[in-house]
């Protein structure tokens, strides 16, 4: 029986993940740091093989505890979704050092721990078995291919998300044919992502916002939430990706044009496109909140 681990398993992406990954008769290992979600999620799976556990993804500790569980009693895992992953705005400037150790040690660091902890489990497990099969997909986000303005300590996070799993692709490709890596870059989608400081820890106080921060706050939450992708849609393409060995993981491919806007700017040596060029009245009102 194959085994799934999961972050940020006890909504969102996560949780239909992990419905998916039921489906599949795969051993669950859901992974959350709020608790009674992380409750409401094992008992949807009661009389499936689940373990469940409260960890904080940016604590090496608490990451390592759970590796070691996981080894112990499922051995390696064939599929790890290093997903968990928080939000925060404002300009960039006005963001306190909380705000980046939050988010990074989320966003970034969570990524990290369940690579370095979780890959070297699957490679020996391939080494041992030529039938293994292993797949590792992160979290990123559309932000992390296109720096939108208001938001740079999540852009910052989601960026360093795909050139980790970037390099991750590349370096699996050198050393094994059997274990395979993907990046989920979504867009506006319909999940918890906009009310992520539920869960900000308490020794990484927010502080008073400021001006900047309410605007993004309202901003994002009203995206999200008009989101038309659901997240169980979301979940569908991650296995699609997982079956096809295909790296790259979008729910909203239309706006990749963006992107291109972007490299060809890169390419170019161009100054960086308005992200409003199509639609200048948006950044105009945002200039107008944030001038007053």
């Amino acid at each position: 029986m194959k085994t799934a681990v999961i972050t940020g398993a006890g909504s969102g992406f996560g949780l239909e993940v992990a419905r998916l990954a039921r489906a599949r008769q795969m051993n669950l290992v859901l992974v959350d740091v709020q608790a009674d979600a992380l409750a409401d999620a094992e008992a949807a799976f009661q009389g499936h093989p689940v373990l469940a556990r409260r960890v904080d993804v940016g604590s090496a500790a608490q990451m390592e505890a759970l590796a070691a569980e996981v080894e112990q009693r499922f051995g390696a895992p064939h599929f790890v979704f290093n997903n968990a992953g928080v939000g925060c705005g404002g300009l960039v400037w006005e963001n306190p050092l909380a705000d980046w150790q939050w988010v990074l040690d989320v966003n970034l660091m969570g990524v990290v721990h369940g690579v370095r902890l979780f890959t070297p489990m699957m490679l020996a497990a391939a080494a041992a078995d030529p039938t293994y099969q292993g797949h590792i997909v992160n979290t990123a986000s559309m932000a992390g291919l296109v720096n939108s303005p208001n938001m740079g300590v999540y852009n910052v996070s989601k960026a360093a998300v795909v050139a980790l799993t970037e390099t991750l692709f590349h370096d699996l490709s050198l050393v094994t044919d059997q274990v395979h890596a993907s990046v989920l870059c979504p867009f506006f989608v319909p999940t918890g992502i906009s009310q992520s400081h539920r869960n900000r820890p308490g020794h990484l106080p927010h502080g008073k916002p400021t001006r900047s921060q309410l605007v993004q706050q309202v901003m994002s939450e009203k995206a999200v939430s008009s989101g038309k992708v659901s997240a169980a849609e979301v979940a569908q393409m991650v296995f699609d990706a997982v079956d096809q060995q295909r790296f790259y993981v979008y729910s909203h491919p239309q706006a990749l044009s963006s992107v291109r806007t972007r490299l060809d700017d890169i390419v170019g040596g161009r100054n960086p496109t308005s992200p409003f060029a199509d639609k200048p009245e948006l950044g105009e009102q945002l200039k107008a909140q944030l001038r007053r």
